[in-house]
């Protein structure tokens, strides 16, 4: 019996009909799973952010030591909320001794604790 035999099972699929690896890695079960590298002490972990309420998010993915790639596309309709969620996340960032920078108009991002960014930009070296 291979692997894929005995994934099956736990899917249940019968032994009848044979599971591909596509099918395997498009399961749900498969979403959270990177089988290819051992498991990392931090992620970097893509967010977009819509109302006040996502706030918390962002808050529990910080404390699992998770860096976040903010994008803030749907709140540049809305300012008010734009700043207020701003404010919080800084306020946050702030108490756990986190960072957090803005890349461009749309994206923020968002380090843990002892995470730090540089914030000045180096030169190109200029070409001959």
């Amino acid at each position: 019996m291979g692997v894929f035999d005995s994934l099956g099972k736990a899917f249940g699929v019968s032994a009848s009909k044979e599971m591909s690896i596509e099918e395997y890695m498009n399961s749900a079960e498969m979403a959270d799973v990177d089988v290819m590298h051992e498991p990392a002490d931090m992620y970097i972990k893509p967010v977009s952010i819509s109302s006040e309420n996502d706030v918390k998010l962002i808050q529990d993915e910080l404390s699992r030591k998770n860096i976040i790639l903010l994008s803030l596309t749907d709140l540049n309709k809305r300012p008010t909320t734009r700043t207020n969620v701003i404010a919080a996340l800084k306020a946050y960032v702030a108490k756990i001794n986190g960072d957090i920078a803005q890349i461009d108009d749309s994206r923020v991002l968002i380090t843990p604790a002892k995470v730090k960014i540089i914030k000045s930009r180096k030169a190109a070296p200029a070409t001959k």
